[in-house]
This record gives structure tokens, sequence and C-alpha cells, in this order.
């Protein structure tokens, strides 16, 4: 009984602690020559290289190893410096900005934001607008009289006046004397986000209020608005209409033709092939990639989105570019969310969404630093500003320059520095008045500034960033040593190269092959007919002249020296010398003349140096592994290693 109660106490005193390990992700795995490193970074690494795998003990063991060897190089790369070396923290510099971005973001609008574009791609809208120019740096007169302008169209709509009419007198959208300002259906993404939010937000048949973009004022009547259509597959043959007499019926009767023939079982990739214009398709068939909504000419769109079924073909359709039959190849509806995740959230980071996310964190970020900023004294400033400013060589009194212009976190930003980045440039171009240039840069660069001063803290608030930037440093010093020491050395050191290849030439062996000629026949006659000519001494080129006199199909013939896996035919060939038998293959029948066997032998050095690198690169680095485990002193916690199990 007390031996059982023992044994129960040992269990569950053993799960405690692995569980405690599990828990604390700081508690030591391995110690390099006094250096401590931590289950979590171990267990961080190990579970991005093992997702799908069942971790076992030795799973874990193993790792381990690999896991040593690397560390080992890291090690290696500080102690020569490689660390402090301009190029390295260059190239760091660069991953971490790529890195960073992320985390410099506000992720509960992101999401929001990704959220919405999803529900917005169920939905196509259909709108017409009246643009207004108006530059983002125009003047605040010049601003107002654009929104103005943009009210007095709106108001001759609403008081009865034909959108087309007043889009054609209005509109600055050079396309709107063709279309009345019409732009078709349209999806998430496909428009400037500030447009496409005012799109979404009407309801069918009304007018909005002006909306601003980057382009100016617009003025939206939306018409209608549907269900997605999703995306289509397909292929098509194009005809142009050439520039000569007849040009458009002749176009227009070889369309038919081609038409004809698809429709009458003809392979669509042979007529591809053979007719379509499309230079960049009738190769592949004339195969498209994936669309939807508005990527297409309307009616090239119109007729692809009217077949209802994979193979189906389209009667000419015309367009712009000439005539096109179109046959569909597949088609898929708007994915789940998880599916177009990845897709909407790399769409939403390029387009005027991420200006959103943005300033929403950097509001976030002056409550969390107790941010101040000095209105007055920019507008001081602002007020001495003249054309100097666009030249570099703008003045301002060392009363102001001395000022807080405004603090992060208690850190005080001289308005001098700011001067400084303003006089630094050169040659500005700008629609801005000198005051309002210099208003709007001394926001922009406080802004940076508390994004820069947040990205200092990524490392302590962020777990995630920390490990994945240690992931970085490493990889770059490990790529670096291990090219000094293994990849450039085995291809730069032609003796040692050479020298490994004469120690090891058992390793670089050509397998038993054969010289042989093989004829590929029509038939059995023609087979015959062969072996007669090769009996008689014929050469090859003569005996494909004869055989092939009236057809290049009667007889294709190929020599040279071949390994049994290099040719499945060979499977049934003797490997003597001397003329095969009769073999059937694929419909045809092949004759093998086998002039010789040729046994396995070394290769030349020159027939196979890749794999001659490939296996020295291997050597060094396992010899080089060797010194850097006797010169550094490893212990492995296995208590902590195999808790992760």
């Amino acid at each position: 009984m007390k031996l059982l109660n023992l044994f129960a106490a040992l269990v569950i005193f053993t799960t405690l602690s692995f569980s405690a390990f599990s828990q604390d992700k700081k508690a030591t795995i391995l110690t390099i020559q006094g250096e401590n490193i931590t289950l979590e970074e171990f267990e961080n690494i190990f579970r991005k290289n093992n997702r799908d795998s069942v971790i076992t003990q030795k799973s874990l063991d193993d790792y381990m190893e690999l896991f040593i060897n690397f560390k080992l190089k890291v090690r290696e790369a500080k102690a020569l410096g490689l660390d402090t070396v301009a190029k390295f923290k260059a190239e760091l510099e660069g991953y971490r900005a790529t890195l960073a971005r992320p985390y410099l973001t506000d992720t509960d609008m992101l999401n929001g934001m990704m959220r919405e574009a999803y529900d917005r791609s169920k939905q196509e809208v259909r709108a017409s607008h009246i643009l207004i120019n108006c530059d983002p740096a125009a003047s605040p007169e010049d601003t107002l009289k654009a929104y103005n302008r943009a009210m007095e169209a709106r108001k001759k709509i609403l008081e009865g006046a034909k959108f087309d009419a007043i889009a054609k007198e209005y509109s600055q959208d050079p396309s709107a004397k063709d279309n009345g300002g019409d732009l078709g259906y349209f999806t998430v993404f496909q428009m400037v986000y500030q447009f496409e939010d005012g799109a979404y937000a009407t309801p069918v048949g009304q007018v909005s209020m002006p909306v601003r973009t980057r382009y100016g004022y617009h003025v939206i009547k939306v018409t209608d608005k549907r269900t997605a259509r999703g995306e289509i597959h397909v292929a098509h043959i194009m005809v142009k209409e050439k520039k000569e007499e007849n040009g458009a019926a002749n176009a227009a009767a070889k369309a038919k033709e081609i038409y004809d023939k698809a429709v009458a079982g003809e392979s669509f990739t042979d007529l591809a092939a053979k007719y379509s214009d499309d230079g960049s398709t009738s190769k592949s068939g004339g195969e498209l990639p994936w669309f939807g909504t508005n990527k297409m000419v309307s009616e090239f769109e119109e007729a692809a989105f009217a077949l209802k079924n994979d193979g189906d073909i389209s009667a000419p359709v015309k367009t712009s570019y000439g005539w096109h039959i179109i046959k569909r190849l597949g088609y898929r509806t708007i994915g789940t969310y998880e599916e177009s995740e990845k897709k909407i959230k790399s769409d939403v980071s390029r387009d005027g969404r991420s200006e959103k996310t943005k300033n929403s964190f950097v509001s976030k970020l002056k409550k969390e630093y107790k941010f101040t900023y000095d209105e007055k004294l920019v507008n001081a400033m602002a007020a001495t500003a003249d054309t100097s400013v666009f030249r570099g060589t703008w003045n301002v009194s060392k009363k102001l320059l001395k000022k807080t212009m405004f603090t992060i976190d208690g850190k005080k930003y001289l308005a001098s520095e700011f001067h400084k980045v303003i006089t630094d440039r050169m040659k500005i171009r700008t629609k801005q008045t000198p005051a309002d240039y210099i208003r709007s840069e001394a926001k922009v660069y406080a802004e940076n500034a508390l994004l820069k001063y947040e990205d200092t803290k990524l490392e302590g608030k962020h777990d995630a960033f920390r490990l994945l930037m240690n992931e970085y440093r490493e990889g770059i010093l490990l790529f670096e040593l291990t090219d000094q020491k293994v990849w450039s050395k085995a291809v730069k050191d032609s003796t040692g190269l050479q020298n490994f290849y004469d120690n090891n030439k058992t390793k670089f062996m050509w397998p038993e092959r054969i010289d042989v000629t093989f004829y590929t026949c029509a038939n059995e006659q023609i087979a015959a007919k062969v072996r007669e000519l090769i009996a008689q001494g014929v050469s090859n080129a003569d005996i494909a002249s004869q055989i092939n006199k009236d057809t290049q199909l009667n007889i294709q013939i190929e020599e040279g020296v071949f390994a049994k896996e290099d040719r499945d035919i060979l499977e049934n060939v003797a490997w003597k010398k001397g003329l095969s038998m009769n073999i059937p293959y694929n419909g045809q029948f092949v004759i093998a003349n086998v002039k010789e066997v040729i046994p396995s032998t070394p290769k030349k050095f020159s027939e196979c140096r890749g794999l001659v690198t490939s296996e020295y690169q291997n050597y060094l680095e396992e010899q080089w592994i060797k010194e850097l485990r006797a010169k550094y002193s490893t212990s492995v916690n296995k208590q902590v290693l195999h808790s992760i199990k």
C-alpha cells in the first residue's frame, strides 16, 4: 500500500513538475559556454517546424541536436563580431521595418475593416458619378469652391435634371462625355476607399452628398446593387478586324467559322493555337486568368458570365478588340471569410483603409504616452514661413527653435529638430502655401516620431515580435558565416574540391549503361524493312530518309548512352549486344540496337562537379560542427526539454 502511494506521489510530482516547466517559458533548456537559452525560444522554433507532427521524446531529442548546431554557429558568428558589421545592421533594419508593420496599426480597427471588406465583397454596386477636381493640398478657398460646385450639380439633379446630362456638363472625369458618368458594376477594392464607402452607403436610386477622395469631390448616384457574381475562368479565341476592305465582314465570318468548328467538337485548344489573334494566350489554348466584375470590357464580361456550365461555348461576341469565342472552364463563388482572409488583409493594407487604421493607432499612442503638441508654437513658426521653406533656407528665430514642439512619454522634442528636417530638404514642390506646408509637415513629423518611439517598445510589448526578430537576427548571422565557411568556400576552393573528388570517387558512379540506338516504327511492316536496312549497313540518316519519304511519322531514331532508369523501354531490352526483338510500345514497335554494355564506372570530375560541390559542402559543414562542438561546451536540461511533450 505504501509503495503504491509512493508511486502515485511520484507520478503526481512528475506531472506537476512538467506542467510547471511547460508554463515557465523562461526556464533554461540549453546552455552554451555559460549562455542560457530559454524554453520559450526553443519551443517557438520547434513548434513552427513541427506543426503537424506527433511530439515524442525522440523527436524532441533529435530536434535539439539540430538546434544546438544552429546555436553554435550563431555563437561563433557573434564571437567573430559579424553582428557589428554595417552590412548586417542595415539588412536587419530592413527586415525589422517590414516585420514591425503589423504591430504599428490599430488591430481592432483593422479586423473590423477586413470584415467590412469581406461583407462588401458579396455585393456589387452600379453607380454613376460627377467629379469636381480638387487637389489634396488645395487651399481652403479652392477646396470650398470645388465643394460648392459639386453641391450645385447635386442640387440640379435633386430638382429633376437627368444625372447623365449634368455629368456631361459638370464632371471633370473625361469619360463622362461618353458614358454620362456611368461606372458600371464594381465591388470592394475596385475604387478608392472613400468612393467605395460612399457608394455602398448610398441606397439605390439616391444621390450622395459630395464624397472627398484624392481626386476631388464626387457626387454619386447608385443605380443598382446585386449579389456578387463571383469569379469565372474562361478561354477565348480572338479575331481582329483588319483595316482593309471588307475587314469587318471577313472577321465576323472567320469568327463564325471557328465557332462552328468548336461546337462541332474540334479541340478548342487546337483552334486557339491555329486561329486566335491574341498572341499572349493562343499557345495556352486561349486560357485567361480568373476574373470577376469590372475586370474585362463589359461585352466580354457579360457573355462570359452568361455561360451556365463548364465547357459551354459562346457565340462570337463583338468588343472593341475584335470578335471573341468564349469557353467556360470554371466558376467559383465568393469564398468564406477564412479562405479570403489573407488576401483581404493584403488588399486592406494597400488602400485608403490603411491610413484610417494608422490614424486610429496614432490616436491611441497619444493617450498612452501622454502626447502633448504645442499648436501655438507651430502656428508661430508657420507665420514666419515664406517660399524659402521650399528651398531649404527657412529662417526661424532662435527663441522659437529652443522651445518644445511636442512631448512623448515625457521626452521633449524641440522645434529646432523639426526645423533641421525641413531645411535639409531641397526644392520641394507643392500646391500648399508655405504656412500650410509647415503646419501639415509638423503634424506628420510629430506622428512619425510617435510611431518611431512605439517601434522601440515592440520587443518589450510583444513576445511574438521579439522572438521573430531574434530569429531573423540569428538567421542573417548564420547565413553570413555559413557562406564563408561552407557554401562559397566549396565553390572557390578548387584544390580542396578536386582532392575531395579524388578521395571519394566511389560516391560519384555511373550506373551500368548501354550504348544503344532506338528505332521506333509505326507498324511491324516498317520494322521489318528497318531490319533489312540495318543488315545492309545503311546509315541511320539514310534509313530515316527512305522510311519517312511520305510522312515523318513512320520512324523516329534516337541514339545515346542510357541507364535503365533513363528510358522505361529499357525494362524490355536484353542488355547484350545486337538487335532486340520487336518491342510493342505505345501502339508502335521499337527495335533496340545495343552496341555496347558499359559497366558501372566513376564519373569524370567534369561530369559531376555540381554533385561533388554539394557533397563537399556537406563535408565542410560536418567538420565545422565538430570543431564548434569541441570549442564550446553545451548542456541540455532534458527535464525541461521533455516537458514540451
